[in-house]
């Protein structure tokens, strides 16, 4: 251990004045404060896309699983869950609308123009059908949704919801139909 000399220690000390450094300048101080809003590191963002990967699983696993949490507000709420199970419960021609013009478009690609108009006609009366079938199931929701929740605290809209839900074909309908056919909610 190195011994320090007497006269060192006896020195007085002189007082520093100021803060004991320099100043630093204008551009040092900026450099200094200089950094990224949001940290730029691969890490931070493979851990920022994993989050949000697994938010957005969890979310279109509610929705489809009709968790309220989830779901957009045009979907939310025990009337409209009545609704889409009164829906998915029946057998709706409507549903079967879009499959019907796939073969139409299939029709159309025959080169025999009797084939061609039939087809146009047999879409027309499809359609005339899907649309009175919708009309009376609008009819129905709105007299059993009234029945069940109350005229008056009915909510607006449901006919409609229900016609355009049964437009969808049922393993294309979001959220996924919690019932299976037959089982009419009570």
């Amino acid at each position: 251990m190195p011994h320090s000399s007497p006269a060192a220690d006896d020195a007085p000390k002189t007082p520093v004045v100021g803060k004991g450094r320099a100043t630093p300048t204008r551009a040092e101080r900026e450099a200094a404060n200089r950094r990224p809003l949001v940290a730029d590191t691969k890490e931070a963002r493979a851990a920022a896309k994993a989050d949000l990967q697994a938010r957005r699983e969890r979310a279109r696993v509610g929705m489809e699983n009709g968790d309220d949490r989830y779901l957009p507000a045009r979907d939310r709420g025990p009337q409209r869950r009545w609704v889409r199970d009164y829906v998915d419960a029946g057998w709706l021609i409507s549903e079967w609308l879009m499959a019907s013009m796939l073969l139409v478009i299939l029709l159309s690609l025959v080169n025999i123009p009797a084939v061609q108009l039939w087809a146009m006609v047999g879409l027309w009366a499809f359609m005339l059908l899907a649309v009175a079938d919708m009309v009376l199931l609008s009819m129905r929701v709105k007299k059993k949704a009234a029945a069940r929740f109350g005229a008056e605290r009915r909510e607006r809209g449901l006919g409609w919801y229900a016609a355009m839900r049964s437009l969808q074909m049922r393993f294309m309908r979001l959220p996924k139909p919690q019932v299976k056919r037959g089982q009419y909610p009570a």
